[in-house]
């Protein structure tokens, strides 16, 4: 079914025409030739085809954001705060709206992008909203005795950022909030694939009163527009999440014209269960923390570790427990699992698990593309996979080493503590990662000896808006959400007075003169 004369949005919310851009505080056409089709994933049907911008595009967003850096960023404190606000309240009375297109052009079940998403999104806007107001620096002091210094906080200029297709809402404010809390103005790239909810919401930072040019999105491929925006002389400083093959071709575009960069990467999160774990917490937490967006979050837990005594029944355990989840159509209100975000990427995920198979795997849940839903829907039109649980691998597989980004979990026995926290350490990646034990004492070695930025006891998937959320090693650097990622969009000054008002300084002697 073809849905572009077709509006899919409710009432009340937005449809883009065939520009998809948005630059100094309304919708704009792009001057590019190339076009992409947004697709429902759940059914291949063509929700909006959109004109992908091009570099003369992004000049034109750039441009918008310098003209309005001026004005924002001398703005107090107090009225940025006021803005992001009203912009809540503005996101919370159109939550909705933005749940449904979500759900539309990601194919996440409605239940994830009303309860999850979209809340959460309306949470950090408020959350950034108070921040605006405590740019602080270390307290004034005579350090020197001669002099006075302070440290001023202040903001950088154009951000360039790019986000990724899995949370596009979630990530575009990620991008959004605090940047211009701090001052800046921003240019996001969304992905081509999903750019609806960014565009949703760089509308909805104009209706609430944020000054023409501050937020501004530019729909594009990465190769092009997006290389053009991250390598952009006048963007100050780039913020990325995605891939980590992808994310050092950021780091490389940026380091040319010396931009700071802020690099949220790949993931491939253990699960950590010892002997002593509330087994029943541990496969309930596995399952969700596998399952959430279809396994396409890089925190999702992806590798499971389970000392040997409770291995089997964890195995017996998460395999039943999967077998529970509906899979269906993304808006219907009982559907635990929808599609992935394409065909591609299905292919891709499932592609993962036939080598593991063949490399003599244990599928012990899944593993094959799934024909109806609980609801009766036909899951073969849709880039639908199931819950799948790969065991009796090694830590060498590559279903245990690489990034898979779908609903697989991979599962591996241990004996003694120092195994399990040194198979959890044995990736590139270091972003999330559990420990499950009811003892203090191994909770307090582990979260201290795995290397992730996030380490959950007992739970893994919850974030909150104070709490910063970044990564180590291949993961990345850099932090969203929190204080933290305030001042990640901030440059340090150092104001030095002098407080002696005497003409000739001792130290003046080593350069000329005697004392």
């Amino acid at each position: 079914m073809d849905r572009t004369t077709d509006d899919p949005f409710a009432e009340g919310g937005i449809r883009f025409a065939d520009g998809a851009q948005f630059i100094a505080g309304r919708v704009a056409e792009s001057t590019g030739d190339q076009h992409a089709d947004v697709i429902d994933p759940s059914d291949g049907s063509v929700l909006q085809r959109v004109r992908l911008a091009s570099a003369a595009d992004v000049d034109r967003a750039v441009a918008a954001a310098r003209a309005a850096f001026p004005g924002w960023s001398s703005a107090t404190p107090g009225a940025r705060s006021e803005a992001l606000n009203r912009l809540a309240t503005l996101l919370a009375e159109r939550a909705a709206d933005f749940a449904r297109v979500e759900t539309a052009q990601t194919g996440k079940p409605l239940k994830l992008s009303s309860e999850f998403d979209v809340p959460g999104t309306v949470d950090n806007t408020a959350f950034f909203a108070g921040a605006a107001r405590n740019l602080e620096g270390r307290a004034a002091g005579e350090y020197s005795g001669d002099h006075t210094s302070y440290i001023r906080r202040e903001a950088l200029g154009v951000v360039g950022s790019v986000a990724p297709w899995n949370y596009p809402l979630q990530m575009a404010a990620w991008k959004i909030l605090p940047a211009v809390a701090a001052g800046n103005t921003v240019v996001l790239k969304p992905s081509e694939l999903t750019p609806l909810t960014a565009l949703m919401f760089a509308q909805a930072c104009t209706d609430a009163g944020l000054p023409d040019g501050v937020v501004n999105v530019v729909t594009a491929d990465g190769r092009t527009a997006g290389e053009h925006l991250v390598s952009h002389p006048d963007v100050a400083m780039v913020s990325f999440t995605g891939s980590t093959p992808v994310g050092r071709r950021v780091a490389e575009l940026a380091t040319r014209t010396v931009k700071r960069t802020h690099l949220e990467l790949g993931g491939k999160a253990p699960f950590v269960v010892f002997d002593d774990a509330d087994l029943e917490a541990a496969v309930h937490g596995a399952v969700a923390a596998s399952l959430i967006n279809g396994g396409q979050d890089c925190t999702a837990a992806t590798r499971a570790y389970v000392q040997r005594p409770l291995y089997e029944a964890f195995v017996e355990g998460v395999a039943e427990l999967y077998g529970t989840v509906r899979l269906g159509d993304p808006r219907h209100p009982q559907t635990d699992l929808g599609p992935l975000i394409s065909f591609a990427h299905r292919d891709r995920v499932a592609g993962f698990v036939e080598r593991a198979r063949a490399a003599g795997a244990v599928i012990a849940a899944g593993g094959r593309t799934p024909e109806k839903g609980h609801d009766g829907t036909d899951l073969t039109l849709g880039a639908y996979y199931p819950p799948t649980l790969v065991a009796g691998v090694p830590q060498t597989a590559e279903v245990v080493q690489s990034e898979i980004f779908g609903p697989v979990l991979a599962v591996l026995p241990f004996d003694g503590d120092d195994e399990g926290i040194r198979l959890a350490n044995d990736t590139p990646y270091g972003l999330a990662a559990s420990a499950w034990t009811r003892d203090v004492h191994r909770s307090l070695r582990a979260t201290r000896e795995i290397a992730a930025g996030c380490v959950w006891v007992n739970d893994h998937i919850p974030i909150i808006s104070e709490m910063p959320h970044g990564g180590y090693k291949a993961s990345g650097y850099g932090k969203d959400m929190s204080q933290y990622s305030l001042d990640e969009y901030t440059q340090v000054k150092h104001v030095m007075y002098d407080t002696t008002a005497v003409a000739r300084k001792d130290w003046h002697r080593t350069v000329f003169g005697d004392r």
